[in-house]
């Protein structure tokens, strides 16, 4: 009897918390519209391409190949207009106005030293201010002089070198922000869902009734964590079709190992939750607390740098974030078909943050229902 009663309650409470968050505006404002939202925001502007750049030129030479060079640039997709100057000394000045990124000074030796075999030198001045984009042009131009020099070598024009691009032949950078906001986005929804609960319920004055229910501590911990789990796991799941669907990028990984990598990474994030919503005294508090840890979270996570590249103290820390481990799966379900053996090696690094996050949350909650 008493395990009937105990899923009874368990059924009463779930479907309280999934009726509360339904009906109320503000959690059906903060739960599903931004995600939806944030996927077709983010996957058209979150990109290091580089497009629409504003160049100049100081041209000296009146050689064939400085031409060639203009107008290979002119013609570039990435550029979007290319002025010319009469006076080395406006080139600094149009940076320091911002008109363009780059500008170019080509000396008068340049298509001299391309016709005798040499690498023709030019300057170039970069807006530091923009220093990622003004890396990245600079990468772009480099390879349009790069091909300019290798049309007067003939053993470069006879051998060119071959390039290839494992899993994204064509550099699609959407191929790769897409999977990868499908867990940031499914981060943030879970983590809102689950810091309201207890938060919504201590500020709207029912946080008192478990108090005086027989509801147990873990009864509550999980009436509270499959609400976020349900919703979490369905928009992560809207994200990847949308992904595939929408974005037409490749799945080729297994689908079934991919919603268990989901649910126990939402999973994993729901106690982090749960944490926050015990500390915190009303849902403002709670919302602020969630972006206060998940603004972190995806930033060492390795979503928009590499973790490899922060220091060593960081590295260990970003092992702890859930978010770093899924985003690895997903990436590799997607473009690669990563194998069942290294899948099941993130999932066991999940598996133990949800086991530390959730044993952290009932003992918070039950410190709250004392």
């Amino acid at each position: 009897m008493g395990n009937v009663l105990s899923l009874t309650r368990l059924r009463a409470q779930f479907i309280k918390e999934v009726l509360s968050i339904l009906r109320d505006p503000r959690s059906r404002m903060v739960v599903f519209v931004p995600p939806l939202l944030q996927l077709l925001v983010f996957a058209f502007a979150a990109t290091l391409e580089v497009r629409n750049v504003e160049l100049a030129v100081y041209n000296q030479d009146a050689g064939r190949w400085s031409y060639e060079l203009i107008e290979r640039l002119e013609n570039a997709m990435f550029i979007n207009s290319v002025q010319h100057v009469a006076a080395a000394q406006q080139l600094p000045e149009l940076i320091d106005q911002g008109k363009v990124m780059v500008a170019l000074h080509i000396p008068v030796d340049f298509s001299r030293a391309i016709a005798a075999g040499e690498s023709g030198q030019v300057q170039a001045l970069i807006d530091g201010r923009r220093s990622n984009s003004g890396q990245i042009t600079l990468s772009y131009l480099s390879t349009i002089a790069a091909e300019v020099s290798a049309e007067v070598r003939e053993s470069e024009v006879l051998s060119p070198l071959l390039v290839r691009h494992w899993f994204n032949p064509n550099l699609t950078y959407r191929w790769f922000i897409v999977p990868s906001l499908s867990g940031v986005l499914a981060l943030f929804s879970a983590l809102l869902i689950t810091s309201l609960s207890i938060a919504r319920e201590r500020e709207l004055g029912t946080f008192d009734q478990l108090l005086v229910s027989p509801t147990s501590t873990t009864e509550i911990i999980i009436s509270k964590s499959l609400p976020a789990l349900a919703i979490g796991t369905v928009l992560g799941l809207l994200m990847i079709a949308a992904a595939v669907w929408l974005f037409q990028v490749p799945f080729s990984g297994s689908f079934s190992l991919l919603l268990i990598s989901l649910m126990l990474f939402i999973l994993s994030v729901v106690g982090i939750g749960l944490m926050i919503s015990a500390i915190s005294s009303t849902q403002q508090q709670a919302i602020l607390g969630a972006f206060a840890v998940g603004v972190p979270a995806v930033l060492m996570s390795g979503f928009s740098t590499p973790v490899e590249n922060m220091p060593v103290v960081l590295q260990w820390l970003a092992q702890g974030i859930p978010l770093t481990h899924f985003l690895i799966i997903v990436q590799g379900s997607f473009l690669k078909a990563l194998p069942a053996s290294d899948i099941f090696a993130r999932l066991w690094p999940l598996a133990t943050i949800a086991l530390v996050s959730l044993s952290t949350a009932t003992l918070f909650v039950r410190g709250r229902l004392q």
